[in-house]
């Protein structure tokens, strides 16, 4: 009678063994552990490995990460990179205007750490609504910031420095002429993320003195860049505000006024494709004129994508080449001349100073740049969003 229990049992167990996993075709499944024994812990955890592959920059859109802890004693001081603020007590006025309207989309709460149980809760919330696909970073932020990531501030933790004189240096990465001198945040010097080796005579010699890197939004990867770089110059108290300068003016108004007026629209020769037309800024396409060619003629133009390279592998303009902006001074001479060339990016500042390198470098190609948002969704389609 027992050996033929010790059979059934066996015969169960190695059935468990072979059934597969409850979330197998959901993102969440990847790394999630089963809660310890706490009756207000949420059911699916995951670790800071789980987490990493999410908080990028540019923003992942099939994710949300949710930071459940108070806005201005904890969110604005320090975050996760790329996380939303949505603070437990708030929760049931803020879920409805920004959560996703995707039910199944991945969700990430943290808090605190281990102690805290308000993003618990907010997974609980978020459950009730019909979230299907949701995780808890039990760590948290502390965890987050202990093992060296880099955290994030936000326009309104600038703001009350800069309005205490305290002590930072706010580092502006984004292109000078066309981004930084036509409106930046107050006491912010300009870095260009591109100049960055030849000006960082700019930064303070005090390794340990505050470093705040911005640029132009959550799809801008220059601010990131710089200041890793700073951190490997043995700065140890670096952080970015993800936001950029379009968070800062949506939150407290334009910096530096716009200077010089616009170009005259006029329309440019293309190859043997639609004209060029030629947007506000000098040099600049048409969101209609690029679209128009991009659908007709595609191959009358070159395509020039300035993003990363990992950027540029998550999706591009068919037939688009990838030269990013901090390497293009050396790859200009591999430039085609008989056919115009139009350079994008994410959202307008790399490209523009792409086409400001090669004023300099190659004057003679008949080069062009997008000023404005260039995004690409999974299935290959994209959204062009010209700067206004």
């Amino acid at each position: 009678m027992k050996t033929k229990h010790r059979i059934l049992s066996a015969i169960l167990f190695a059935a468990v063994a072979a059934a597969p996993l409850a979330y197998s075709t959901t993102a969440a499944a990847e790394q999630v552990a089963a809660a310890p024994a706490k009756s207000n812990y949420y059911t699916k955890l995951v670790d800071i490995d789980f987490v990493k592959k999410y908080a990028v920059i540019p923003v992942r859109d099939d994710v949300m990460i949710i930071d459940s802890r108070p806005v201005a004693r904890k969110y604005d001081v320090g975050h996760i990179p790329g996380a939303v603020n949505i603070p437990d007590t708030q929760f049931d006025e803020l879920a409805p205007k920004m959560l996703p309207p995707d039910k199944s989309k991945l969700l990430i709460f943290y808090c605190e750490g281990p102690d805290c149980v308000l993003s618990h809760k907010g997974a609980f919330k978020a459950e009730k609504l019909g979230y299907t696909n949701i995780v808890v970073y039990t760590e948290g932020y502390p965890e987050w910031a202990k093992k060296g990531n880099m955290g994030a501030v936000s326009p309104a933790f600038v703001k009350k420095q800069l309005d205490a004189k305290a002590p930072i240096t706010l580092v502006d990465s984004r292109p000078k002429a066309r981004k930084y001198d036509k409106g930046h945040i107050p006491g912010a010097i300009s870095i260009p993320d591109s100049e960055f080796d030849k000006l960082t005579g700019m930064l303070p010699t005090d390794k340990t003195a505050s470093l705040i890197f911005y640029c132009e939004d959550l799809s801008c990867v220059l601010s990131p860049k710089s200041a890793a770089k700073a951190v490997a110059l043995g700065y140890t108290n670096v952080m970015t505000m993800p936001v950029g300068y379009v968070g800062w003016e949506q939150a407290y108004g334009a910096g530096a006024t716009a200077s010089g007026a616009a170009a005259t629209p006029a329309a440019a020769p293309a190859g043997k494709g639609p004209e060029i037309v030629q947007g506000k800024e000098k040099g600049s396409i048409t969101a209609a004129s690029l679209e128009k060619i991009l659908k007709e003629a595609p191959d009358s133009i070159v395509l020039v994508d300035v993003r990363d390279p990992l950027e540029f592998s998550a999706g591009s303009f068919k037939n688009a080449i990838n030269i990013p902006a901090d390497t293009l001074s050396k790859k200009a001479d591999t430039l085609p001349a008989d056919k115009p060339i139009i350079f994008f990016c994410s959202t307008g500042a790399r490209s523009g100073e792409a086409y400001d390198i090669v004023q300099v470098l190659r004057p003679e190609l008949k080069a062009y740049f997008f000023n404005g948002k260039v995004k690409f969704a999974g299935d290959g389609s994209y959204t062009i969003i010209e700067a206004k």
